[in-house]
């Protein structure tokens, strides 16, 4: 008999809202002979509509219940609906006996003042009861008890749920005083906990996660930092293998790192991927457990299992062979063991970064490898762990291999040998678990030829002499407009700063590791200086095409203000160039030879060669201006007043013209087939290296009125070693 009658009537849904106005709701009913309680809705009524007031009460339409039901009654239970939100008022539960994976203990709740609201957290994470059957002399107790029902959703308001507990062959077997449970913002519940009907029984915590509504539509990096916060101070928390691939793929993918930040980053991906794959090992499995993921940049394997299992673990052309069969001996009879194979990793753990003051070429011979003992208490290898890593790239005969691992900063080869190596496999045997890899080192080759270097070396000494000297006549005669020219003299200095930088560079800091970050720095600043020349080269080639189309008209290209515009075009892009070239490869000076690397070099040849090409058109147009204009002069219709001294001068321009192929740079053209060509190699240094002294001759001692200025001070100095001034200054002019 129950609630009057025989026949107690319940609703069969939560009660509504105050916003949700009337709703309807099935009714059902049981007796006292239900002995499962699962079974509570042996009948069903007639629907009947209910509503919520203000004043935190319901009313109901209730109507005559269905003939079938033997003798039914409407049941009424006292509202005891808190006045306060038991999502803000509650106690937190933090008790790590309470995990699902946690053995049984004689803790009991039965024992505990319950009073209020409580939420379930795990070393901090929160957690919640879990829905399904757990097993006897679990959650630190001898009665686990868990909920007989799905949890509500925070529409659902607060519901009541039967509770369970498992005798090992009915999870039902021991029922529960039920209990009141409220879902609430956040991804959280919260349970009104009372007194359990049996003694030494404890509501259990699961420890396998739920992932937040939004992060499951997005998993986000925001996601994969909050979630590993909370589990990285867990040893027994347990997450479902999709999360932790949404997990690992955030790791893997998060590569916008500086390269000073490239250690410090390898060490975080190598941390998170370990812990994440920590998750997966399930304490509470006691029968042999496998699981393997793949993911961008990254493949695992991970076993768990006894100690008469025998476990060979291989990903990614890597194979590891392990004592287990001991290991799980020393922690009792099970343990774990987790195998990882890192793809990309090796571009930021740098093979350079093995025995660094070893001036050897270092190569990355494998992919990046870890190992280690996932929630295993006694980690000692008796015997020694073994590697067989496939060769990534061809091996030299004359290069050393070594098996390393990775110690905090550098690869390192404390307890690490090399057992043996083919053509296309090595296998390395390791006293210890951490990450490893294989490198090879091998000699730098000196392909520099001696007579060519000093050729280099002198033939640019000689230039910065004679840039130095037309860089003193401009400064000299820089109050002569006929004299002075911005883009010239822009040019000297940017030539001026490079060649003396490359003799530097080269000579004194290159292929010497202890000034690899001066090396880099330097790099950087040559290629900003010798794109800063190019940049002048074109301006010069554009106002020398300016000029020779105003041939018969001579004046000055340089109006008032338009120097100021040269110099901001002249140096603000070459640092736009460089600015931009360093942002997207940082690595991209090699800190050894003081240049570009190899895969950079674009960098520099993408703006060098389409000066080049623009310098090479100019000049062709200037060649064509020139041929024209001495074809004209032998018209009868051209009218000049001086045709002969008109006719010298256009030689002369001519002359200088044909100079100008090298000042405006086109003969670095030849940089493009000198791989194969010694002779093509010098005569490309040698035109290159003397820009500055073509610049020297064209601009100075072919200037008459600098030649005019030369004779001054060298009359000045010596005013008796020229007898004849007028007559050679008459000379010279009708010369040129």
């Amino acid at each position: 008999m129950s609630c009057g009658g025989y026949t107690a009537l319940f609703l069969g849904g939560s009660h509504p809202r105050l916003q949700d106005d009337i709703i309807t709701r099935d009714i059902y009913g049981y007796h006292h002979s239900v002995e499962d309680l699962s079974q509570c809705n042996s009948y069903k009524s007639n629907p009947i509509q209910v509503k919520a007031c203000p004043g935190d009460y319901y009313v109901y339409r209730l109507v005559k219940p269905a003939v079938s039901i033997p003798v039914p009654t409407y049941c009424a239970a006292v509202s005891d609906t808190p006045s306060y939100d038991p999502c803000i008022n509650y106690t937190s539960l933090d008790d790590p006996w309470r995990g699902i994976h946690e053995i049984g203990g004689d803790n009991s709740d039965r024992f505990s003042n319950w009073n209020g609201w409580y939420r379930l957290l795990y070393n901090g994470m929160s957690v919640r009861m879990p829905e399904s059957c757990v097993n006897e002399s679990r959650c630190g107790t001898d009665v686990a008890l868990w909920l007989n029902g799905s949890h509500p959703q925070i529409k659902d308001g607060i519901v009541t749920r039967l509770v369970c507990g498992s005798d090992g062959s009915d999870c039902c077997y021991y029922r529960s005083t039920p209990i009141k449970v409220k879902a609430c913002p956040g991804n959280y519940y919260v349970y009104e906990f009372v007194k359990p009907s049996f003694y030494y029984a404890g509501y259990c915590a699961d420890q396998n996660f739920t992932l937040s509504d939004e992060c499951k539509e997005n998993f986000t990096q925001n996601c994969a930092d909050t979630l590993f916060d909370q589990i990285k101070n867990s040893i027994n928390l347990v997450l479902p293998q999709n999360i932790v691939e949404l997990a690992l793929n955030q790791a893997m993918n998060n590569q916008t790192i500086n390269s000073d930040q490239h250690v410090a980053f390898g060490n975080e991906v190598i941390n998170r991927t370990e812990t994440w794959v920590s998750t997966l090992v399930n304490p509470g499995i006691d029968n042999y457990s496998a699981f393997s993921i793949s993911v961008i940049g990254l493949d695992v394997a991970a076993a768990k299992a006894f100690l008469t299992k025998t476990i060979q673990l291989s990903v990614n052309n890597a194979q590891m062979d392990i004592d287990f069969i001991q290991i799980s001996n020393n922690n009792n009879g099970s343990a774990a063991v987790a195998f990882m194979s890192y793809t990309n990793l090796s571009s930021v753990l740098k093979p350079n970064l093995f025995n660094p003051t070893n001036n050897t070429m270092k190569t990355m011979m494998s992919t990046v490898i870890s190992a280690t003992l996932p929630r295993t208490t006694n980690k000692t290898l008796t015997t020694p762990v073994n590697f067989t890593m496939k060769h990534i790239e061809g091996i030299d005969p004359n290069g050393v291999l070594s098996c390393v691992y990775w110690e905090d900063t550098q690869w390192d080869v404390d307890g690490c040998v090399l057992l043996q190596t083919n053509s296309s496999h090595t296998v390395c045997s390791c006293v210890h678990l951490s990450t490893f890899a294989l490198i090879m080192q091998t000699k730098l080759a000196d392909n520099s030829d001696p007579v060519i270097d000093l050729i280099g070396t002198i033939a640019v000494s000689i230039g910065l002499v004679f840039l130095s000297l037309a860089l003193l006549t401009f400064f000299l005669c820089r109050r002569n407009p006929r004299v002075t020219n911005t883009a010239q003299i822009n040019l000297c200095i940017s030539l001026l700063l490079a060649h003396l930088l490359f003799l530097l560079t080269q000579k004194f800091l290159s292929n010497r590791p202890t000034k690899q970050l001066v090396c880099a720095v330097m790099a950087g600043i040559l290629h900003y200086f010798f794109l800063s020349a190019f940049v002048w080269m074109f301006i010069e080639a554009a106002l020398l095409f300016m000029l020779m189309k105003n041939l018969t008209k001579i004046q000055s290209n340089e109006k008032a203000g338009l120097w100021k515009w040269l110099v901001v075009i002249g140096y603000a892009i070459p640092l736009l160039v460089v600015g931009i070239s360093a942002g997207v490869v940082p690595s991209g000076y090699d800190g050894k030879r003081c240049w570009l690397n190899s895969d950079f070099l674009w960098g520099f040849l993408g703006p060098v060669s389409f000066i080049l090409a623009a310098n090479t058109v100019l000049f062709i147009c200037i060649f064509i201006i020139i041929i024209s204009t001495l074809t004209n002069m032998k018209s009868k219709s051209l009218k000049i007043k001086r045709p002969e001294s008109e006719h010298r001068f256009i030689i002369s321009v001519a002359l200088k013209t044909l100079i100008q192929f090298i000042i405006l740079g086109c003969s670095w053209i030849l940089g493009f087939f000198t791989q194969d060509s010694k002779a093509l190699e010098i005569i490309f240094l040698l035109l290159n290296s003397q820009q500055g002294t073509f610049i020297f001759l064209v601009y100075c001692v072919l200037n008459q009125e600098i030649r005019q200025v030369y004779m001054k001070w060298w009359r000045a100095l010596h005013p008796g070693r020229i007898p004849h001034t007028n007559e050679y200054l008459h000379s010279t002019s009708s010369r040129f």
